[in-house]
């Protein structure tokens, strides 16, 4: 379930009706869950709490998907899969997969994405973009000179400028998607202990080094 409490129908502003009507019908999506992409809609129906916050992350999807926009939607969403990998967040890596088939990213290469820098299926445009989303997604911006180069053989400083803000855009929705275990980041920490038979502790380096 979501860390923080979802907003029903019944309790939504107009404005919030507005956007539950366009995406769930008449259903009241906290009672009755589910997108047409097959998630549960929590996203929607947590961010609802604040719905000023709601309308400026809604504004930023109409803004990347505006026809002003000057870097191409296969690139955009090439960076965009790989910064849901990258940053851990199976919702925004499952979504984009969708989103960069719809933008004629084969499907050969949505699968490659993961490992894209052992795969050959990239070409050089998409191996500056990949590379520089991983720099902006990994290196918390530490862009290197020789990527940033790269990148500015085949994009324009005004498509740089757009792929740079769609690529932290969507790394700070991974980040809030997993920490408020929103639709499919709602998972538990995998990263635990696993108790040994009988023992509470044990000096480990002494037990392998003998």
């Amino acid at each position: 379930m979501p860390r923080l409490r979802q907003v029903s129908r019944a309790e939504a502003p107009d404005d919030v009706k507005a956007i539950y009507h366009r995406l769930f019908g008449d259903r009241d999506p906290v009672a009755e869950p589910g997108t047409a992409t097959g998630t549960p809609g929590n996203w929607w129906t947590v961010w609802a709490l604040v719905p000023e916050v709601l309308a400026h992350a809604q504004a930023g999807f109409g803004l990347f998907n505006s026809k002003k926009r000057l870097l191409p939607p296969y690139l955009r969403e090439l960076g965009l899969i790989r910064t849901g990998f990258a940053a851990g967040s199976q919702f925004v890596f499952s979504q984009h997969c969708k989103a960069g088939r719809a933008a004629g990213i084969p499907d050969e290469k949505v699968a490659a994405i993961p490992a894209w820098a052992s795969s050959p299926l990239f070409d050089a445009a998409d191996r500056a973009v990949l590379a520089y989303t991983d720099e902006l997604v990994l290196q918390d911006g530490r862009v290197q000179d020789a990527t940033f180069a790269a990148v500015r053989e085949h994009l324009s400083d005004e498509q740089v400028l757009e792929l740079t803000y769609a690529v932290c855009t969507y790394r700070l929705h991974a980040t809030m998607t997993r920490a408020l275990r929103l639709e499919y980041d709602d998972v538990d920490e995998r990263i635990v202990e696993i108790a040994a038979p009988g023992q509470q502790s044990a000096d480990v380096l002494a037990q392998i080094s003998r």
